[in-house]
């Protein structure tokens, strides 16, 4: 299985044949010019793997890193490259997903789509321009993400957790998705649901929490920082596995497409930002492996600390990799390949093959 990498630190990620290497230094000059190798310099402070063993630059040597070993780098640190590498990247179809200094996503590189198809993009743009064929998707994904949100809240209602107030405003919510006709109308169910569940997040949480409201642009608190990070992991996550598909990312049913953003990965998210994201944040707080000082806060902003953001993603990698009985395929298939299958039951929905059904956490 592929991996994912993360940078955090200075060196450099030197291409030499059909091979990666990480090499750590410090004192790089911004001023650098990228030399004979297709190169990247870092200047930050760490480089992570799936298994996050920090690269101490002063004792380890050149690390190799196989090309054919990576699904796609994660890059939360000051990079310079050139594009002989980008190219690169595209010919092994890796992608590049960049981070800012607080640590939120901001873009990727995407290379060219190696499975294009006409027949599908034409059949995914009349679904969009067919309000009854796109509301009728998007009812999908909000149920489906909605299902699963009402999963989490029911597995803490059964540790003792009252959450029967809002397991019932959310029957009530979902009670209204069939008989909505706008794609607007979903939005705000759906917008209502999670305003009701992120409620509940005060109880679900042992921690001593405050969280009244979603603040994304920037997030004010830690509770407001783990969502906005954890979503933006789950965004790009599904970004990859529709680059394995003939899908196109820009195409999207339930949010609007737009400028600069791959508004399908956003569609697809909602449905796993639950069993993903959520689960990963009400695990990290109640077993107090996140804290107060994992945290920086500034004028009207907070975001995870380099430290947070290695603990988290630690968490979230071995979370992908874990691998469930599937119901229908009878084998055994990781969190990160049930990703994949819908976009595959999608693919099969908008040809009209097969009535799309959304994953909904069965377990």
């Amino acid at each position: 299985m592929k991996r994912n990498y993360y940078i955090f630190s200075s060196g450099k990620l030197i291409r030499k044949d059909n091979t990666l290497y990480f090499e750590p230094g410090e004192n790089i000059e911004p001023e650098e010019i990228v030399s004979k190798e297709d190169e990247i310099q870092v200047d930050d402070d760490s480089l992570k793997e799936n298994e996050t063993e920090e690269l101490e630059p002063r004792k380890l040597p050149r690390k190799p890193i196989p090309v054919e070993d990576i699904d796609s780098v994660y890059c939360f640190s000051e990079l310079r490259f050139n594009t002989k590498f980008l190219n690169f990247l595209a010919q092994k179809e890796i992608i590049f997903h960049l981070f800012n200094y607080y640590g939120y996503y901001t873009s990727s590189f995407y290379p060219r789509m190696p499975y294009l198809s006409g027949k599908l993009l034409v059949e995914q743009v009349k679904t969009y321009l067919d309000n009854q064929l796109r509301t009728s998707l998007a009812k999908r994904f909000v149920e489906g993400s909605a299902d699963n949100i009402r999963k989490n809240m029911l597995y803490y209602n059964a540790r003792d957790k009252d959450l029967s107030h809002f397991i019932n405003k959310t029957d009530e919510l979902m009670a209204k998705i069939e008989n909505t006709n706008e794609v607007q109308e979903l939005m705000g169910i759906e917008g209502n649901i999670r305003s009701n569940y992120y409620i509940s997040w005060n109880l679900i949480i042992d921690q001593e929490i405050k969280f009244e409201k979603r603040q994304k642009h920037p997030p004010q608190n830690p509770i407001n920082a783990l969502i906005s990070f954890g979503n933006s992991l789950v965004y790009t996550l599904v970004l990859s596995e529709i680059f394995k598909t003939q899908l196109n990312p820009l195409i999207s049913f339930l949010h609007q497409p737009g400028e600069r953003r791959f508004s399908l990965s956003l569609d697809i998210a909602e449905i796993f930002k639950p069993l993903l994201s959520d689960r990963i944040i009400f695990s990290l707080l109640n077993k107090n492996q996140i804290q107060e000082k994992h945290f920086n806060k500034e004028l009207n902003c907070c975001y995870l600390t380099e430290e947070g953001r290695k603990i988290y993603l630690k968490e979230f990698d071995e979370k992908i990799k874990t691998t469930i009985q599937h119901r229908q395929l009878n084998k055994s298939v990781s969190y990160r390949h049930l990703i994949r299958l819908e976009c595959y039951k999608i693919i099969k929905h908008i040809l009209g093959e097969k009535e799309y059904k959304p994953f909904k956490i069965w377990w």
